[in-house]
């Protein structure tokens, strides 16, 4: 793609430990708006696309940015091929435990991303990330925007609603107009800003695209609505970090109030089987009401800590198909069931959805 593709386009990557995806359907769906017809690539399938990537005929080509290494003979991570003219830095956390042996590690893959955004480029970074801050201090010589909603910035977010579906779009302090959204969470609303801010970049008149976003869909299984069964919601989502399960489900109690929250997690990713993250696990699930736990005999390590140190209930369990069960006998009228997992989860949503329609 860096050889055949990018070169004579204007690149906007989107970098970070969360909401990459979402984060660049975002900003692919604005740029359409604002009659650019981008190219992008996605680690998803943006639902009003329909396809994970396309060329494009417009100057701009969106693309998310994998801090994963690049193949086992380059251990460069894949971002540093990409030579954006716009990089997003959305986030920073510890992650990818199986190449990665500390947040250091990755800080020093996000310096070379820096060091190569020329200096015409944009930088739009995470206005509340120490994590990025430190990036930025190795050394920095491209012009930054910063993007935040609870320190100052030049691209801020003013919620109207708690649960994110509203919030006032603000540029140095003037309000530009009101996004009301189908997208839940403060984690969304800092991704919007992201991508208002990438647009901006690249010459994109924001206050004319906002009433746009109106009409996103967000990205297949990042809280996908699989269907509702006897007054029982049942969601797909593919948070697999601990930071990315509670902004997720602390995105869902602000929209549902006081309904149950029922988790049904599968530890997949490598950091996860791992046990990277096992002692944060127990409290990025503090929303939840009750957790049904995916312990395969394969996984290396016990849950029963991660349980007992559930605020709501907790219950593990070896297969999908107890799991499944678990949920069925134990859901009720009003509940909100969540499928939690980075991979097929043996297709357990759809499956959930069909014993609760039986």
């Amino acid at each position: 793609m860096a050889e055949n593709i990018l070169p004579g386009r204007h690149t906007l990557a989107v970098a970070g430990t969360h909401g990459k995806t979402t984060t660049t359907s975002i900003l692919a769906f604005l740029l359409e708006a604002a009659g650019r017809d981008p190219g992008f690539l996605v680690g998803g399938v943006p639902e009003n696309f329909g396809v994970s990537a396309r060329i494009g005929s417009g100057k701009e080509f969106v693309v998310e940015a994998d801090e994963y290494d690049t193949a086992f003979f380059d251990k460069r991570s894949k971002f540093v091929h990409y030579g954006p003219r716009v990089a997003i830095l959305n986030n920073l956390e510890f992650d990818h435990a199986d190449i990665f042996p500390d947040l250091a590690a990755i800080q020093r893959q996000f310096h070379h991303l820096v060091r190569i955004v020329p200096g015409e480029g944009r930088l739009i970074v995470n206005g509340e990330d120490t994590a990025l801050a430190e990036v930025l201090a190795m050394g920095c010589w491209t012009p930054v925007e910063r993007f935040a909603i609870d320190a100052d910035a030049e691209w801020q977010a003013e919620l109207v609603l708690a649960d994110g579906s509203e919030f006032r779009l603000k540029h140095h302090g003037r309000i530009l107009g009101t996004v009301r959204w189908g997208l839940l969470g403060r984690h969304n609303v800092m991704n919007a800003l992201a991508a208002f801010a990438a647009c901006h970049a690249v010459g994109v008149d924001v206050a004319e695209i906002i009433p746009s976003l109106a009409h996103f869909v967000s990205v297949k299984r990042r809280m996908e609505i699989i269907g509702t069964a006897r007054g029982i919601t049942v969601y797909d989502d593919f948070a697999h970090h601990p930071t990315a399960i509670q902004t997720t489900l602390e995105g869902l109690r602000a929209k549902v109030d006081k309904a149950r929250i029922l988790v049904a997690m599968e530890p997949r990713s490598n950091s996860m089987r791992l046990g990277a993250h096992s002692l944060q696990i127990a409290p990025s699930l503090n929303t939840a009401d009750a957790v049904v736990f995916l312990q395969r005999p394969e996984l290396p390590w016990d849950a029963e800590a991660v349980l007992s140190a559930l605020k709501g209930e907790g219950r593990k369990v070896a297969t999908v198909d107890a799991l499944i069960e678990t949920l069925r006998t134990s859901a009720r009228d009003g509940d909100h069931i969540v499928f939690m997992s980075n991979g097929g989860f043996e297709d357990a949503p759809r499956r959930c959805l069909a014993a609760l329609q039986q």
